[in-house]
């Protein structure tokens, strides 16, 4: 992509622009990714261009490639936890500038990728690629106490976590009559080894790890947790009945939710909330427990100023993802690592495209 710089600073756009990308070509060879070359969407005013440095892996882009969630868009090059720095802004971008450290986060019922823009039809591809265009409302400056490749991970794993959390309550000030709220964290994975180390940059008074074996322990209290809980332990709910306000739901293994006895764990008008999204049915409830315990929801992403919020309380309290970083030509490894559950906790690809 070339990029041409007036003397007002803003940029000129070179079009037809093609960029370069990573792309699944047929959800059965779902591994299998080639490097292709495509055209952006058509510029608008408010567009800004994005040079990838890094895209993080995450298990939606297992669950699209694989057709689990639907048939994709084909080509489809996943990828919506995206940093970089920005290269072109439009003639009407008011607060994003040339050389900005920037993220990408999903665009207004548009997703990142997989998806089709409304005012033009063009298909949205993502980040595993060298270069993104995206509507200036969905970048996001990145503080300099963060590292892009740390950055990375957070615009999905981080921000879905994070928002629920706020949402209910976490990061309020504590005072005598209101005490901090007591948090409950399923799985320890992407997303939950996020929630532990934001729960408590929040303050929250307890911070529970809920997992299925103690094969994670150590990393959970490492992470945050103040007390970690095995869910394969009979009668692991009974100590913390009716004790907890909140708890978020990390994993997609639906066979592994002890679900009835997670929610006999919440205060009254306690939440749980799910934000993994399994291939097939969510875990169901009994009625009696719905009825008893609190709460049943999920949540999706969050707003554009929590995700700011998000990744300032990053910078000032050292949230840093447990990531490995590996090439983006070997994305087809990441993503089958992913599936296979192998990554402590995120894998963030680098962009190698443009080497």
């Amino acid at each position: 992509m070339s990029v041409n710089v007036n003397s007002g600073g803003q940029s000129i756009f070179s079009e037809p622009m093609t960029f370069k990308g990573y792309a699944i070509e047929d959800p059965s060879k779902w591994t299998d990714f080639k490097l292709i070359e495509y055209q952006p969407k058509s510029l608008g005013d408010n567009d800004v261009d994005i040079k990838i440095a890094f895209c993080g892996v995450c298990g939606t882009d297992i669950h699209t490639i694989t057709g689990g969630w639907g048939a994709p868009i084909l080509p489809v090059i996943p990828g919506h936890e995206i940093a970089g720095q920005v290269v072109s802004v439009g003639p009407q971008v008011k607060n994003i500038k040339i050389g900005d450290r920037v993220g990408v986060g999903c665009s207004d019922l548009v997703f990142t990728y997989n998806d089709k823009y409304k005012e033009c039809g063009s298909i949205a591809q993502g980040g595993y690629a060298n270069a993104i265009r995206v509507n200036e409302r969905f970048v996001f400056p990145i503080p300099d106490g963060l590292k892009l490749e740390d950055a990375a991970p957070m615009f999905c794993g981080g921000l879905t976590v994070y928002s629920p959390l706020v949402r209910n309550g976490a990061g309020q000030l504590m005072t005598s009559s209101r005490p901090g709220k007591k948090v409950g964290v399923v799985g320890i994975g992407g997303l939950g080894h996020f929630a532990l180390q934001f729960a408590k940059a929040l303050e929250c008074d307890e911070v529970i790890a809920f997992s299925h074996s103690r094969r994670k322990e150590e990393d959970a209290m490492k992470l945050g947790a103040t007390k970690f809980v095995a869910t394969v332990e009979t009668g692991f709910e009974i100590p913390l009945k009716h004790t907890l306000d909140l708890i978020i739901c990390t994993t997609d293994v639906v066979s592994g939710i002890a679900l009835d006895e997670l929610m006999s764990t919440l205060v009254p008008g306690g939440c749980l909330i799910m934000v993994a999204i399994p291939d097939d049915k969510l875990p169901a409830v009994s009625k009696g427990t719905l009825l008893a315990s609190g709460l049943y929801g999920g949540s999706l992403l969050g707003s554009k100023k929590e995700a700011a919020d998000m990744l300032q309380l990053a910078s000032d309290k050292g949230i840093k993802p447990w990531i490995e970083i590996i090439p983006m030509s070997e994305a087809g490894k990441a993503v089958q690592n992913v599936k296979d559950g192998l990554p402590r906790y995120r894998y963030v690809l680098k962009q190698d495209i443009d080497q």
